[in-house]
């Protein structure tokens, strides 16, 4: 049985746009921009500032200790220096659920909201940021379970809890409602408000905001925290922050049907029924273990930690053996990024630009790097600064087309760099940031150098394309195991171009004890 489903992407886009009422005739006659927004704290004019990174959050507790409340703790040491948060993306795992945003996200990050003092009295639809905290959804905040799982999960609940289940997953009951959830949880969700009266009275109250693109949505701290949509652009100190919904353009490429196409087809079969084979022993396996002792305890929570990884290697695998010509793709997100980095090179008053979106398109962590998806990303994102740099034509002093690009979905902190890649995503400075609550993996075998065919998927092996240059995840074997979980603060410095220095905080789980430290900073 499938743990999770991946709703389409038509269907992400429909909803989503219905919740904000994307376009409507209200928001037209405004002259609104619903895709940026204007961070109302005083010190948006800074050219010397630092901002918080941190992904793939979303767990609760793993069998008596939190992750990511380790990681929040130490981020609060770094508030008072920092600006705002981003978050690469899956917020809530497994399937962003409502009823785990108390335990998943309210709880661990409750300094960071008004009335974090009670966070059991906040309801995940009307939380309100007193740090500005600015996320972009990840694959597991779009997820829903198959209805009889969904059925099996409300008849077991109580069972589970009398019996302390062995592999208990942060599941709930229906799962995201194709992104609902989130969407209420962070987005400013026109469609609730009712009356066409209500609505207006509402923009004329938050949309006034004077921007070069329109008027725009006022996030302001401690007052109201709402995103204007699912992508959107701010500006910060100089710099143009661009977050992606990459889940809109992630479906991997088709294909070919004939020759070698058709045998690395048979390969992804072949793939597909080893993993669902691997999952059934760990099921097995799983029920002779006692989760009352600790040694058992951390076993199981590897063994779901593994579960949790097989089930999305094969709907990866699923999603590319499904691939066709009829794969629909978010073209509007894509060109109005492609637009937005024109203009933000036409405008004098920026001197940098940063991308976050949640699905990396280059990393070493051993379950990422190869996958369907993983290759879709590159390959748009591609397209995309391809098109930026024919309509740019040279930059001054052989700038970077785009200064920073941060990810998620890879549990690991990462820091890569492409060489040539033929494209004009050549020479880019890439992070991963998926470390910051979740089942850290590790770095695959094959090392930290990426290579890719010029010809052809399946035989990723002709030009070296990236390089890693730091790679922090899951390391070690029995009780020598580490688990260094980790954020990111970034210090934007005054200039033109800017620099960024970025520093790795860890907390570190190992011999079932904690160990906080700060990685060397290093300076892009």
């Amino acid at each position: 049985m499938k743990f999770v489903s991946d709703p389409p992407i038509a269907d992400k886009i429909r909803q989503m746009q219905q919740r904000v009422r994307w376009q409507d005739p209200l928001v037209l006659e405004r002259g609104i921009d619903q895709t940026r927004l204007v961070i109302e704290d005083g010190g948006a004019e800074d050219t010397d500032f630092s901002f918080l990174v941190v992904g793939d959050s979303g767990s609760g507790e793993h069998r008596g200790h939190s992750p990511q409340r380790q990681v929040a703790e130490q981020m609060l040491a770094q508030q008072e220096n920092s600006r705002f948060v981003l978050h690469t993306g899956d917020v809530i795992y497994l399937v962003g659920a409502s009823e785990y945003y108390l335990k998943n996200f309210i709880e661990p990050y409750r300094e960071f909201l008004v009335g974090g003092e009670r966070p059991e009295k906040i309801p995940y639809d009307r939380m309100v940021f007193n740090f500005p905290f600015l996320p972009t959804p990840g694959n597991h905040d779009y997820y829903d379970l198959p209805l009889a799982l969904g059925l099996l999960v409300q008849a077991t609940l109580p069972f589970r809890r009398l019996l302390q289940s062995h592999l208990d997953f942060d599941i709930g009951w229906r799962g995201s409602g194709q992104g609902k959830v989130y969407a209420q949880a962070f987005l400013d969700c026109l469609n609730r408000l009712g009356s066409p009266q209500a609505i207006a009275q509402h923009l004329d109250t938050h949309y006034t905001a004077k921007t070069d693109t329109g008027l725009s949505l006022r996030y302001d701290p401690g007052q109201f925290t709402r995103l204007p949509n699912r992508y959107y652009t701010f500006r910060y100190g100089g710099i143009d922050f661009f977050a992606l919904d990459s889940n809109t353009f992630n479906a991997p490429l088709p294909l070919p049907t004939t020759g070698e196409g058709r045998a690395y087809r048979h390969v992804l079969e072949k793939q597909r029924d080893e993993l669902e084979q691997q999952k059934q022993q760990i099921l097995a396996t799983s029920t002779t273990l006692k989760p009352n002792q600790p040694e058992e305890a951390e076993r199981l929570d590897d063994m779901r930690t593994k579960l949790e990884q097989l089930e999305e290697a094969k709907l990866d695998i699923e999603k590319q053996l499904a691939a066709d010509e009829t794969v629909v793709v978010d073209q509007e997100q894509l060109n109005w990024l492609k637009q937005r980095l024109i203009e933000s090179w036409h405008t004098e008053a920026v001197r940098g630009r940063v991308l976050y979106f949640h699905h990396p398109p280059y990393v070493t962590e051993a379950t990422k790097w190869h996958q369907g998806q993983t290759l879709a990303i590159r390959h748009r994102l591609r397209q995309v600064l391809d098109a930026v740099a024919a309509e740019l034509g040279p930059l001054p002093d052989g700038a970077p087309l785009v200064d920073l690009v941060l990810n998620g979905h890879a549990h690991c902190l990462e820091y890569l760099r492409t060489l040539d890649t033929g494209h004009a995503d050549s020479r880019l400075n890439w992070i991963v940031c998926g470390g910051s609550g979740f089942s850290l993996r590790r770095q695959r075998e094959e090392g930290p150098e990426l290579q890719e065919s010029i010809s052809t998927i399946a035989n990723p092996d002709d030009r070296l394309v990236a390089r890693s240059l730091l790679y922090v995840g899951r390391t070690g074997a029995g009780t020598q195991k580490r688990r260094p979980y980790s954020f990111l603060r970034i210090d934007v410095k005054a200039g033109k171009p800017p620099q960024f220095v970025i520093r790795p905080y860890v907390s570190e789980r190992v011999q079932r004890k904690w160990k906080n430290y700060a990685i060397e900073p290093f300076t892009i």
